[in-house]
């Protein structure tokens, strides 16, 4: 149950913090273009992120929760820093 909930949390948080990351630079076709940009990888992201929290807490979690949970954190932080540094500013364009 935390694996899909986690997952869409962190898709959730990626596609905001890159939509304003885009409206702040200016970035993009228009509105309707971006945001099913950002529903795409915002889809993508999340089932990355549950596929990590579910190795964690499935796998680690049987040993040690309080690393698990930890973990998954810390690797959440790491594909949102991953998701926001690749796809800030397509095409080399800087704000």
């Amino acid at each position: 149950m935390v694996a899909p909930v986690a997952g869409l949390a962190t898709g959730v948080l990626g596609s905001v913090l890159l939509a304003a990351a885009w409206r702040a630079c200016d970035v993009g076709v228009n509105g309707a273009a971006n945001g099913l940009a950002l529903i795409f990888y915002g889809a993508v992201l999340s089932v990355i992120a549950a596929a990590w929290w579910g190795v964690l807490i499935g796998y680690v979690g049987r040993w040690n929760l309080t690393v698990a949970v930890l973990g998954g954190v810390v690797g959440t932080a790491v594909m949102v820093w991953i998701f926001m540094a690749v796809l800030q500013v397509p095409n080399g364009y800087r704000c």
